[in-house]
């Protein structure tokens, strides 16, 4: 539905560290996980760790308790919670990273860049979005987290928005904040410990031990 606009940094954190791996993770979604004629092992390789990870968090317990702190109804609590996990890995960056959040971004978004001449046009439009954008980096706060939160609200269907919005979720995040917090740092570790058995570990150099 909206799993294109999510947890993006999560996913280029759980990469290797390879610029390929990276955006081929992040791609997944625009491109609905169809890997093009004639992509590399890395492409191939980071739109399946994607699948993987999603595959992961929407069936986990901790995640699924993360939704239910929003209430027991809702069509678009797991757009919210992918948005909050985000903002917490934000916050909790240097827990699982060795390298600074800005570096990082940095050298990713100037890998990306130069990667984009060799992709095809349907993949190079979202990443060089992500990149003119920013997009990897407008989780530092809650307000900013409520910022990303009406922008979704923007890209509703009228059906869907008359139905739900993100954003009338916002003041149930910030009640729940602490828990939700718990629930990410019990849940995230877990989410590395799968990727890092399906990744050459070599490559996760990013990566606290």
């Amino acid at each position: 539905m909206l799993k294109y606009i999510m947890n993006w940094l999560a996913h280029i954190f759980l990469s290797e560290y390879n610029i390929e791996f990276q955006v081929a993770n992040y791609l997944a979604d625009p491109l609905k996980g169809k890997v093009w004629d004639n992509a590399s092992i890395h492409i191939k390789n980071g739109m399946a760790i994607h699948k993987l990870i999603d595959s992961f968090t929407d069936s986990h317990e901790l995640f699924k308790k993360s939704k239910n702190r929003l209430g027991d109804k809702g069509l678009l609590k797991s757009v919210v919670i992918d948005l909050t996990y985000d903002y917490l890995l934000t916050k909790n960056w240097n827990k699982y990273s060795s390298i600074e959040l800005e570096s990082f971004l940095k050298q990713f978004y100037n890998n990306s860049y130069e990667l984009l001449p060799k992709l095809p046009s349907h993949a190079s439009t979202p990443l060089k979005r992500m990149i003119d954008f920013d997009l990897l980096n407008k989780y530092q706060t809650l307000e900013q987290l409520n910022e990303g939160l009406l922008r979704i609200d923007k890209r509703l269907s009228a059906k869907l928005a008359s139905r739900d919005k993100t954003s009338l979720y916002f003041e149930r995040v910030c009640e729940n904040i602490e828990e939700i917090e718990k629930d990410f740092l019990e849940f995230f570790p877990l989410l590395c410990s799968i990727v890092k058995n399906e990744t050459d570990n070599n490559q996760l150099i990013h990566w606290k031990n």
